[in-house]
């Protein structure tokens, strides 16, 4: 009889799993030939597939309209510019992004643990997927997959594996240029605007060639949010940078519950904005300065020439 798992550590089929591997003595990897040929020629090997995943049920927020409130509070007409309602800065969607990194933490924590497991130093070439959970429809499960790697020879245990998104060659790059993979990181921004009068004239069929102001502002606040996520993570984690992998923004429409509420109209609309960044935060580790190249001087040795 199986004692239930109380979610922490290594679920009981990935222990198994990591088990059988062990005792077999061989490795599965995702890496091509030449991302192998890579990670060996800077003295690291695989030690096997690893990954990790969570299911989470993504239900609504505390508030009545949800986590896509748009916070307006303007008039039909009003000319001023509406605000942006912005996860990282606290507006009703930040539980939403919170749980999502949360599930992904979760998810990357479980691969690190397989890579543990195997007496591995870090992961390469991980990669992050979210998809719909077939058991539910508001259900999502993270699922992040890589190969673990160690160096090959003369390394000791390490407590934390590293995570990272780069592959093989870029791997073997980072470290003959002196750098090593810290962590894999999410960046998520969510920002909802109302679509008020200014905007709507701006859009609408007969208007000019022109900037629609209010649009600019909302994906610019996402993304600059995300970006800053991003970094804060860097620096939580030791990185001296971060390595871009991936940038996503998503933008749509819908119907303004807030409006219809106070105004008593159905037919406005807030834009909703989702900026999403993956990375992995890379430090330096060579200390010393290299020693300066020298100029060398070949001899030519001209033939003597008579008059």
């Amino acid at each position: 009889m199986t004692s239930e798992w109380g979610g922490q550590g290594l679920p009981p089929a990935a222990a198994a799993r990591m088990a059988e591997v062990q005792k077999s003595g061989t490795w599965g990897s995702a890496l091509s030939t030449g991302e192998f040929a890579a990670i060996r020629s800077v003295g690291f090997e695989p030690v096997g597939q690893v990954m990790g995943s969570a299911v989470f049920n993504i239900g609504r927020s505390g508030r009545y309209w949800g986590y896509h409130d748009c916070t307006y509070r303007g008039g039909v007409f009003s000319g001023g510019d509406a605000p942006v309602a912005l996860s990282g800065r606290g507006g009703p969607s930040a539980p939403l992004v919170q749980v999502l990194l949360e599930a992904r933490h979760r998810a990357l924590e479980r691969m690190r643990a397989e890579v543990l497991a195997l007496g591995g130093a870090g992961v390469v070439a991980a990669q992050l997927t979210v998809a719909p959970f077939a058991a539910s429809p508001q259900a999502l499960e993270f699922q992040v997959i890589g190969t673990a790697v160690r160096a090959s020879v003369g390394a000791a245990p390490v407590r934390r594996p590293f995570t990272s998104h780069v592959g093989g060659q870029a791997f073997a790059k980072l470290v003959g240029a002196g750098w090593i993979p810290v962590d894999l990181l999410f960046g998520l921004s969510i920002g909802v605007r109302h679509d008020n009068w200014a905007t709507r004239s701006q859009n609408r069929a007969f208007a000019s060639n022109q900037e629609v102001e209010g649009w600019t502002r909302l994906v610019n606040e996402v993304r600059h949010d995300a970006r800053q996520q991003l970094y804060q993570q860097a620096s939580a984690t030791g990185g001296d940078g971060v390595v871009l992998d991936d940038f996503d923004l998503r933008v749509w429409e819908e119907a303004c519950f807030r409006n219809r509420m106070t105004n008593n109209e159905s037919d406005k609309h807030d834009r909703i904005a989702e900026a999403s960044m993956v990375g992995t935060a890379i430090a330096a580790f060579r200390t010393s300065a290299a020693p300066r190249s020298t100029l060398s001087i070949m001899p030519l040795k001209l033939k003597s020439q008579t008059r």
